[in-house]
């Protein structure tokens, strides 16, 4: 057996950055139109619950139970995707006139992040993460006279998911795509779906089709 060796060369990982944002608009139960989402400057991932509880018999410990956990996300951006704005509770009632306090709709949302090394910096690789039955909600926006310095707004949603269902594993609303480790025929076939192209529409595919296409032959 070989000594563990920590910071070896090639092997100092680290993820930076998002970019390639895609809105997509749920249709009879698929995910079949996609928008770019421009201005797209951070998402930050988190879980609410999984949390664990203890239980005790014979005076001990006798296990632990964790619940489920739901995958939430913040959304920051200079600017939003005209179709999102059924997502964010407006409604066209002319043209250029818009109004607010209508439902919010569901939606897809797909983005990508860098992989870094110490050898070849931030282009080492990336990951594709796929998000499945978003709601956003809107946060305060802060509007403030324009002086020397002109600083733009970000738009920020909270949004809540609703997992969607896995052959084999309890249902997740989350998938990340690994590029350093997937054939880079998969994965250019993944995005031709992902972000469209000549004879396709952009879509958002549900797990079951993942799962198929990066099978192991």
């Amino acid at each position: 057996m070989a000594r563990l060796e920590w910071d070896k060369t090639g092997e100092r990982y680290y993820e930076a950055g998002v970019e390639k944002g895609v809105l997509y608009l749920p249709e009879n139960g698929v995910y079949s139109t996609g928008v770019a989402w421009n201005g797209l400057t951070s998402v930050n991932e988190s879980t609410d619950g999984a949390d664990i509880s203890p239980y005790y018999a014979d005076n001990i410990k006798y296990l632990n139970l964790m619940s489920n956990g739901d995958f939430k996300a913040t959304i920051e951006a200079y600017t939003y995707p005209d179709e999102f704005a059924e997502c964010d509770g407006s409604a066209e009632i002319a043209t250029g006139v818009t109004i607010g306090q209508q439902p919010r709709k569901p939606f897809g949302f797909s983005y990508v992040t860098k992989i870094g090394n110490d050898t070849d910096s931030i282009e080492k690789g990336y990951k594709i993460h796929l998000v499945y039955g978003c709601m956003a909600s809107p946060t305060d926006k802060s509007y403030g006279a324009i002086n020397e310095s002109i600083e733009p707004i970000t738009f920020s949603w909270e949004v809540s998911t609703t997992p969607v269902a896995v052959a084999g594993h309890k249902p997740t609303a989350h998938i990340v795509i690994d590029s350093t480790k997937v054939a880079a025929a998969k994965l250019t076939a993944l995005e031709t779906i992902l972000y469209g192209g000549e004879n396709a529409t952009a879509r958002l595919p549900l797990p079951e089709e993942i799962a198929t296409m990066f099978a192991t032959a």
